[in-house]
């Protein structure tokens, strides 16, 4: 059972404020508190550098693309037509509108986010992604990773971008993934992970919070949270990119965190993107 405390609940609220400033005041927002990605005007750049693809990043509504993404997650799910998905923190539907068509007119692509703010902006979208490519695959719902609005065993693949770090109780998140998971359905998660503990000044720093980056957890802890929550086959690779990335283009927030590391080190000693798959045990329903 989720047991979040009043703290952590705060934390939860400092989080949500940052993501609705984000959606509705995007990059004049993000050169001052920057996100997990960086301005919007480099956006694309971001998407491109971490494998979406030119074709894409073209075919998303207007907007969508708010340069949060720490991955590619719909890239290592191998999504199949028919099958039924739910992106964890869809903000304002980036993931969730790239992978509808590969699911197709007889699948379902399902995005959650708890920042009505963000909601907003991607249901906003939906109209012209139909127009777009004839689809009518994709909806959004309020609710928290913590506690998902969706039936149990009811999902083919889970995947989530940058958002399962930002969660005050990261076991519950996985245990969730777990119950609304069909028998034999799968995981593919990009998020931020640390390799060693991060200094005390940069854990403290709000906008490292809402940057994605306090709040990550060991790559060791998340291997154990996922096995702890029933989930089997699991794999995690650190990609190491896309910290040197963001470190290269001097994104705000990482110039931050140089300041408040030790002399010598930099952030890609503590910090990498992590991609992790996973399983719910049990043979898969041939019934979609």
């Amino acid at each position: 059972m989720s047991t979040i405390t009043s703290d952590q609940e705060a934390l939860r609220d400092q989080v949500r404020t940052g993501y609705a400033e984000i959606a509705t005041h995007g990059s004049e927002r993000r050169k001052s508190s920057c996100c997990c990605g960086m301005s919007e005007v480099d956006a694309d750049a971001l998407a491109k550098h971490i494998g979406y693809t030119d074709a894409e990043l073209a075919a998303l509504p207007g907007g969508a693309n708010i340069g949060l993404s720490c991955g590619n997650p719909g890239a290592i799910a191998a999504l199949k037509p028919g099958e039924v998905l739910l992106d964890l923190g869809s903000g304002a539907g980036f993931d969730a509108f790239i992978a509808a068509p590969k699911v197709g007119p007889t699948g379902r692509v399902i995005g959650v986010d708890m920042t009505a703010e963000m909601l907003a902006k991607a249901r906003k979208n939906i109209a012209a992604f139909r127009q777009r490519t004839g689809l009518d695959n994709v909806e959004f719902r309020l609710g928290e990773i913590e506690h998902l609005p969706i039936a149990d065993a009811t999902v083919d693949v889970i995947i989530s971008n940058c958002v399962i770090n930002l969660s005050p109780d990261k076991p519950q998140v996985w245990r969730e993934i777990a119950r609304v998971l069909k028998p034999g359905g799968r995981v593919a998660v990009s998020d931020l992970a640390l390799l060693k503990p991060l200094p005390g000044p940069v854990v403290e720093m709000v906008e490292a919070l809402v940057g994605c980056i306090a709040g990550a957890a060991l790559t060791s802890e998340t291997e154990r949270m996922a096995r702890e929550a029933g989930l089997t086959d699991i794999r995690l690779l650190p990609k190491k990119g896309y910290v040197a990335a963001m470190t290269d283009w001097q994104d705000p927030l990482y110039q931050k965190i140089i300041s408040h590391l030790p002399k010598g080190s930099g952030p890609e000693d503590y910090i990498t993107s992590l991609e992790v798959t996973a399983v719910k045990p049990g043979k898969k329903c041939g019934c979609g």
